[in-house]
C-alpha cells in the first residue's frame, strides 16, 4: 500500500511524473465514496512487519532501560529517596540512546511508519527523563520535596532539552509527529516555569489549567499554519499538523470543561445540556478544519453528561445505553456525512477564512515532500 507521501516522493527522485501521480489520486479518489482527503489519511502502518518491528523494539528498549537502571544502582547515581535505592539517569539515557540508534536504520533506510513513531517518542522521552534524573541526583530528592517552584524549574529544564532533542531529530529523521513531540516540550517548558512562578497560590490548579488552555489554542493555531501551506493534503505537512492537532485538542478541552465545574462528578441537567452545546460547537469546528481529533478528545465529557442526563429524566438502568446509542448513531451519521456536512459549514464562512482551510472539493496535486 502506497501512502501519498510516498507519491511525493517518487515525484520528487523522478520515478514517476506529476500527471502521473494526480491521475492515480484523481482514479483512488473516483473509487470512493467521499474523497481521500477527507478520510484524515496518516501514515501509521505499511503492514504487519511494522508491528513485528515495534514489539522487538520496545522489548529491547525495556531491556536496556533495565540494564541502564542496574548499573546506575551499582554506581550509585541514582535519585536517592529516604535512603532507599532510586531511578538512575542511565536508564533514559540509555532507552535515548538505542533509540536514536535504531531509528538511523528502521526510519532513515527502511522508513517503517510505526517504529518511527515508537523510537522517537522514546528518544524524546529518554532525553527529558535523563536530564530530570540527573538534576535530582546532582541536588539530592530532599530538596524537592513540598517544594513546588524547583519541581517546576527542574521540569523546565528538562522539557527545554527535551525540546533541543525533537529538534535535532527532526534535522536527522523527518518523522511527523517529531513536531508534536517538540510542542509538547515547549508546553512542558512552559508549565513548568510557570510552576515555579506561581510557587503554592491557593488558586494554582486554576490557574495552570487557564494557561494550559492558553497554550493549546497557541498548538491550535499551529497546526493550522502547517494545515493550511498544504491545504489539498497531499504532502508530509497534513502528517505533522494531524499530530499537532492531536496534541491540542486534549490541551484545549480538558480545561474549558474542568474550570466550568463540568467534570466534577455531580453534573446537574443544565450542566449537561452545556455540555452538548460545546460538543456541538467542537464538531462544527472539527467540520470546518477538517480534523476529528477535537470531537474524539471531548467524547469522554459527553458520554458522561448524555449519562447524567437520562439518569436524571429516570432511565437509571438503561443510561449507559441509551448515551452509547446515541452518541455511536450521531458520529457514524456525521462520518457517513461528513464530506456533505463539511460543505454545508466551510461554504457560510468568510472568504478570508476559507482561504486558510483545507479545500472541500479538491484534486490533490502533487508537491515536494515537507
Amino acid at each position: 500500500m502506497y501512502s501519498q507521501n510516498d507519491l511525493d516522493e517518487a515525484v520528487v527522485a523522478g520515478a514517476l511524473s506529476a500527471d502521473a501521480a494526480a491521475s492515480l489520486r484523481a482514479f483512488v479518489d473516483s473509487q470512493r465514496a467521499s474523497p481521500a482527503a477527507d478520510e484524515e489519511n496518516f501514515r501509521l502502518i505499511t503492514g504487519f512487519n511494522d508491528i513485528f518491528v515495534s514489539i522487538a523494539s520496545a522489548i529491547l528498549l525495556f531491556a536496556v532501560g533495565w540494564i541502564g537502571q542496574s548499573i546506575g544502582q551499582s554506581m550509585g547515581l541514582i535519585v536517592n529517596e529516604h535512603g532507599s535505592d532510586g531511578p538512575s539517569f542511565l536508564a533514559p539515557a540509555a532507552i535515548a540512546a538505542t533509540a536514536w540508534g535504531l531509528a538511523l536504520f528502521f526510519t532513515a533506510k527502511r522508513r517503517m511508519a510505526l517504529p518511527s513513531i515508537l523510537l522517537l517518542l522514546s528518544f524524546v522521552g529518554g532525553v527529558f527523563a535523563t536530564a530530570a534524573l540527573t538534576i535530582g541526583s546532582v541536588i539530592g530528592a530532599a530538596f524537592f520535596e513540598n517544594n513546588e517552584p524547583a519541581v517546576g524549574i527542574v521540569v523546565a529544564a528538562s522539557a527545554a532539552i527535551a525540546a533541543l532533542g525533537a529538534w535535532m531529530h527532526w534535522k536527522q529523521f523527518r518523522v511527523p509527529i517529531t513536531i508534536a513531540a517538540g510542542a509538547a516540550a515547549v508546553v512542558g517548558m512552559a508549565m513548568g516555569f510557570l510552576a515555579y512562578v506561581i510557587g503554592n497560590l491557593p488558586n494554582r490548579e486554576d490557574i495552570l489549567l487557564g494557561f494550559v488552555l492558553v497554550l493549546g489554542i497557541g498548538v491550535f493555531l499551529f497546526a493550522m499554519r502547517w494545515d493550511s501551506s498544504d491545504p489539498a493534503r497531499v504532502t508530509r505537512r497534513s502528517d505533522v499538523a494531524f499530530w499537532l492537532h492531536l496534541l491540542a485538542a486534549p490541551m484545549i478541552v480538558h480545561p474549558v470543561f474542568t474550570l466550568l465545574g463540568l467534570n466534577d462528578g455531580t453534573a446537574t441537567i443544565s450542566e449537561g445540556l452545556i455540555v452538548i452545546a460545546l460538543y456541538v460547537v467542537l464538531g462544527i469546528t472539527a467540520l470546518a478544519i477538517d480534523r476529528r481529533a477535537l470531537l474524539v478528545s471531548a467524547l469522554a465529557y459527553v458520554l458522561y453528561a448524555l449519562s447524567e442526563l437520562f439518569k436524571q429524566v429516570g432511565a437509571v438502568e438503561l443510561n449507559i445505553a441509551l448515551t452509547a446509542l446515541v452518541i455511536g448513531s450521531a458520529l457514524l451519521l456525521l462520518s457517513a456525512f461528513w464530506h456533505q456536512s463539511r460543505s454545508l459549514v466551510v461554504r457560510q464562512l468568510p472568504e478570508a477564512l476559507k482561504a486558510k482551510l483545507p479545500l472541500i472539493d479538491r484534486q490533490a496535486t502533487p508537491q515536494p515532500a515537507a
